[in-house]
């Protein structure tokens, strides 16, 4: 590769294609739902903070977040080509991030294996979470 050089950026779409890819790239695709095109095309569409990290126009990173950029920040998926990780890629997309929504909590559920990562980055382990897959089981 002639210049080698990480480029990041905000962009305002992300290609549900190269998404998928560097969802593969980076062991994520494991726990995301790559096999359902319309999903990923609306997990696209409707992510409104979008950071990538690309070298030579190829999606290497990305942070997909959900965010009303002054209280909080779901940082709902961080993928990093497997092949360069440990070069401080997912910290730069997390500080970029972070950068375009300054006010808010940045707040992320971490992969099994990326669970001790994160508090090795400066981010603090939150007890209090709480997920809901499915509506049915919500006790009324």
């Amino acid at each position: 590769m002639a210049d080698s050089k990480i480029i990041y950026a905000r962009e305002s779409a992300l290609n549900p294609d190269e998404f998928i890819d560097v969802l593969r790239r980076s062991t994520l695709a494991e726990r995301r739902p790559v096999d359902d095109p319309e999903r990923i095309k609306l997990m696209c569409r409707n992510a409104n903070l979008i950071i990538t990290a690309r070298q030579n126009g190829l999606l290497v990173g990305v942070a997909r977040s959900i965010t009303d950029f002054v209280y909080c920040t779901y940082l709902s998926d961080l993928a990093v080509d497997s092949s360069l990780q440990k070069q401080g890629i997912g910290v730069r997309l997390i500080r970029e991030t972070k950068k375009h929504s300054i006010q808010a909590k940045l707040i992320l559920l971490s992969a099994p294996a990326a669970v001790n990562y994160y508090p090795k980055i400066g981010m603090k382990r939150h007890e209090y979470c709480f997920m809901l897959d499915d509506i049915n089981d919500l006790e009324v």
